[in-house]
């Protein structure tokens, strides 16, 4: 892990960065002076600082080729692990940094005001950005992109993969033979246990790429598919409705699909659990803190739902103290837990670094893409 340098390093880096900012001003000056007669001009390069290596290449398989050509033949890559926030500027700093790419990693407008002048871009590994002030990010001129649709497959099959496995009991019946408890396992007995063909499938938010292709899933399976929308425009094979109520009460699956901000923040709450059928499930791959998590142990520990899937949680890593760690050391058979592996598929990871990859690009070419502020 890099460290901070000592004070006399500092100051030298500083003037580093402070004659590296006029030397892209001026770089970019000539390179649009050379463009408009018509010369052969280099291409762009960047410094690139990737502050969450461990949080994307943690089997050391991924490739950063990618990223690397993206750089540009005088552009550079450093590479960080384990930065914690208090460490954005310093690292920044320490690279001469003109781009920051980060992953769940949270940014904040101190931090921002922390950065030193070389810092151009930050460029979030996700679709996600709520971990980054984006509004901070604007007021110092920073551009801020983000990298949709690169995980749709993935978490698209992790929805499924939970409503499967809750149709079959799939997990229950491990969890018996894992005990040894032969008898019991011999017999679905009163578990759940039924086809998906005819059942109903409500996703909240769900009109975005993700959404899309789940529902694209559930139809293959013969599923009814519902969307939430504040609009009645249509969806190709789904039914659109604006009540969220309505979708609640109808579906026999739940699944959220829409993003983090202040009006979704604890949307599903202890009373719109309520409304759902004794016998549905939730399952969310989005965001965690979408879910009031002790409104939902509650309304599964009360039998108010069937069970949950839940692949993202309001803190990462779930902490100890979190009421859902009580319902899986009690081997509850209605919760399932992942540590948001939805995306975290090698090939998807991969499609991710291109991705990124393709954002420091266009950017360079003063053309950018996917800017979220």
């Amino acid at each position: 892990r890099a460290a901070l340098p000592p004070p006399p390093a500092r100051m030298i880096l500083w003037f580093a960065a402070a004659a590296a900012v006029g030397g892209s001003l001026a770089a970019r000056a000539s390179r649009r002076r050379g463009e408009a007669s018509g010369e052969q001009v280099p291409p762009p390069a960047a410094r690139v600082a990737l502050l969450s290596t461990d949080r994307l290449d943690w089997d050391a398989k991924l490739s950063f080729a990618a990223l690397e050509a993206a750089a540009g033949s005088g552009g550079t890559l450093v590479r960080f692990s384990g930065t914690m926030p208090g460490q954005v500027a310093p690292r920044a700093l320490l690279a001469n940094a003109s781009v920051l790419v980060t992953k769940e990693l949270p940014v904040t407008a101190k931090q921002i005001a922390a950065l030193p002048s070389t810092v151009e871009l930050i460029v979030e590994a996700g679709t996600g950005y709520n971990n980054i002030d984006i509004q901070a990010a604007r007021a110092r001129g920073i551009t801020v992109c983000a990298c949709p649709a690169y995980s749709t497959e993935a978490v698209a099959t992790q929805v499924l993969t939970f409503l499967l496995a809750f149709s079959s009991s799939l997990h229950r019946l491990q969890a018996l033979a894992r005990d040894g408890n032969h008898a019991k396992w011999a017999s679905v007995g009163d578990m759940p246990h039924f086809e998906l063909r005819g059942k109903t499938l409500g996703l909240v938010g769900g009109r975005g790429n993700i959404g899309s292709e789940v529902a694209r899933l559930a139809r293959t399976f013969g599923m009814r598919v519902l969307v939430s929308s504040r609009t009645k425009a249509r969806m190709v094979g789904a039914e659109v409705v604006t009540d969220v109520e309505e979708l609640l009460e109808r579906s026999d699956f739940v699944s959220i699909h829409c993003p983090l901000n202040a009006d979704t923040r604890g949307f599903i709450d202890g009373a719109k659990l309520a409304m759902m059928k004794r016998s549905a499930f939730l399952i969310n791959t989005a965001r965690g803190a979408i879910v009031d998590e002790a409104a939902l142990c509650s309304a599964i520990k009360n039998g108010i739902i069937a069970g949950a899937g839940l692949d993202v949680f309001s803190n990462e890593p779930l902490p100890k103290t979190s009421p859902l760690w009580e319902l899986i050391c009690s081997q509850d058979p209605r919760v399932m837990l992942t540590p948001h592996i939805g995306w975290q598929r090698l090939e998807t990871r991969q499609r991710l670094m291109s991705l990124v990859a393709d954002n420091v690009r266009a950017f360079l070419r003063e053309k950018p893409i996917n800017v979220v502020n």
